[in-house]
């Protein structure tokens, strides 16, 4: 039989287990900055808390992020290209005899070491990869030789198909003219390009694989700047006498930040 003595402290020490288990239970996991009693001042609530699990129930205090869907318009993603005769694989007098008529040369060809013809191509996708901005300066190249200029997927020393052919979009001896040549590029101008192969050497031709091997063809901006982030896309400009190799070419990197070091927009 237990005394008064020992039933008051068990009463005691109820009462403590009693007002901890209440205590843990009110007890937020994270706190606003509260408003002193009396106080007429404005409540502040602080940044979103996280907590994070195993931690000793820390809780990590996360930076107010800005969200703003109209930027998806802004300028994101910067590749270039500086376009030269020494990028193309061959020379056009070693043109396969297979090729058809349609890709020869019908002007007298220069070798690579002999063309003066220099480039400098910028593509700018915007945030939400809707379109992509599309400049090419050209020195020593005459517009009226010009007849056909596209960019193709490929790696260097490659010839690969073309993902868009700037010649269904726009006159590209006109858009030269000056030296010049500018196109705003959407979804709906690579479909065009992949679908207006025909026969056999459309169908390698025109359109790029997502992945290499694959039936399935890039169909969207997104998938293009996919393509350029492997280093696999590259300009290509064709003139009367450069017609199968082309007369320069560019392959396309990301432009870098000289201060950081990482690819910047």
């Amino acid at each position: 039989m237990p005394t008064k003595q020992t039933f008051r402290l068990m009463i005691f020490l109820a009462g403590i287990l009693f007002g901890v288990a209440c205590t843990r239970q009110t007890t937020p996991t994270s706190v606003a900055n509260p408003t002193p009693a009396g106080s007429t001042s404005l409540q502040v609530e602080s940044p979103p808390a996280v907590v994070i699990p195993n931690q000793g129930g820390a809780v990590i205090q996360l930076p107010v992020v800005t969200l703003d869907p109209s930027q998806g318009q802004a300028i994101g993603y910067v590749y270039e290209a500086f376009l030269s005769p020494h990028q193309e694989p061959g020379e056009e007098k070693d043109t396969p005899a297979l090729v058809p008529n349609e890709f020869r040369a019908t002007g007298p060809s220069l070798l690579r070491s002999e063309r003066l013809s220099r480039g400098h191509g910028v593509l700018r996708f915007t945030n939400d990869l809707s379109k992509v901005y599309v400049e090419v300066q050209v020195e020593h190249v005459n517009p009226e030789e010009v007849v056909m200029f596209h960019i193709h997927c490929g790696r260097p020393d490659m010839l690969g198909p073309i993902l868009v052919d700037f010649a269904l979009m726009d006159d590209i001896q006109d858009n030269l003219a000056d030296g010049l040549f500018s196109v705003e590029v959407t979804n709906a101008d690579i479909e065009k390009t992949s679908l207006s192969g025909h026969g056999v050497i459309g169908a390698f031709t025109r359109g790029c694989p997502i992945i290499p091997g694959l039936a399935d063809k890039v169909k969207t901006i997104a998938g293009m700047e996919y393509i350029a982030r492997q280093g696999e896309l590259y300009f290509n400009l064709h003139t009367k006498g450069q017609t199968f190799y082309g007369d320069i070419r560019g392959q396309l990197h990301s432009v870098i930040d000289p201060i950081t070091g990482n690819a910047a927009p």
